[in-house]
């Protein structure tokens, strides 16, 4: 199951919300990267406040200073109303947002407020409308090409996941430094043919790339970031184990499997504590 899928439920406990919610923060944190290009320029990682400058809707021409951790949640949010809106469900409110991903009806509008007015009084919010408002703020109702950087185990297995086109990303092209893999084609969606890292200024230009996955060995990873931010890519989406030393102009957003992997060893050791 992928991280950003794991919400926890309305009636699991305080402990166990706060579990599955740090699970679920790496791809919170890559759902708000990937808005890079899209109308918003979104700066810095961690918990400082984002810089959006909305470009491309006349309501959102101002410039607001967001808090990080409110737009992972805002991908979380939009998760949970899509599963509620194929069930059929016209509204909700925000006691019930909350409760189902372990947050208080108040942070929930707080959340939401930084972006606008969407309830109705009397009604909640109307599941289909905010659905779509969250993802034209996200940037996810238009498709954005993304490059792929690394053709291993890794890196076919991420563009082989559906999810991204799900969520109106399609990974385009794939390169590899790697000879004996260039040219091959990798099976899946798009059956893309892997190209060597010299072509991948003009896969940019030519295909309106400003995003890129990083999926290469930790060695590696601060080099091959570079030729990215070289080639025009203004957001990497990094799975590998290294914090990269790029500028301030450039997104970056790390997934470390292995430290999701110590943090719920933690949660589960404090768990099993004899209780005083």
């Amino acid at each position: 199951m992928a991280l950003d899928q794991i919400i926890p439920r309305s009636e699991a406990s305080q402990r166990d919300g706060r579990l599955l919610r740090q699970v679920s923060t790496a791809a919170g944190r890559c759902q708000a990267l990937l808005v890079v290009g899209r109308g918003a320029m979104i700066r810095p990682a961690g918990d400082q406040p984002y810089g959006l400058t909305w470009g491309t809707a006349p309501s959102m021409s101002k410039v607001e200073n967001i808090p990080a951790p409110a737009v992972r949640r805002l991908s979380l949010y939009l998760r949970q109303l899509e599963i509620l809106r194929d069930a059929d469900r016209p509204t909700i409110s925000s006691r019930e947002l909350g409760e189902a991903l372990g947050v208080s009806d108040a942070q929930v509008r707080k959340d939401l407020a930084y972006f606008g007015q969407f309830g109705h009084p009397g009604v909640g919010y109307r599941i289909p409308e905010l659905i779509s408002r969250v993802r034209r703020i996200l940037g996810t109702d238009k498709k954005s090409n993304v490059l792929l950087v690394g053709a291993g185990n890794l890196g076919r297995a991420l563009v082989a996941f559906r999810g991204f086109l799900q969520r109106g990303f399609e990974v385009v092209v794939v390169f590899d430094k790697d000879p004996a893999l260039i040219g091959s084609e990798l099976p899946g969606p798009g059956r893309l043919q892997i190209q060597p890292l010299s072509e991948m200024a003009t896969a940019v230009r030519e295909h309106g790339i400003r995003m890129g996955i990083l999926a290469v060995p930790a060695m590696a990873a601060q080099g091959v970031a570079e030729e990215m931010v070289a080639a025009g890519v203004r957001g990497i989406l990094n799975f590998a184990p290294v914090s990269l030393q790029v500028g301030p102009e450039i997104g970056v957003a790390s997934v470390d499997l292995g430290v999701h992997l110590e943090q719920l060893s933690f949660q589960l050791t404090i768990s099993s504590l004899p209780m005083k």
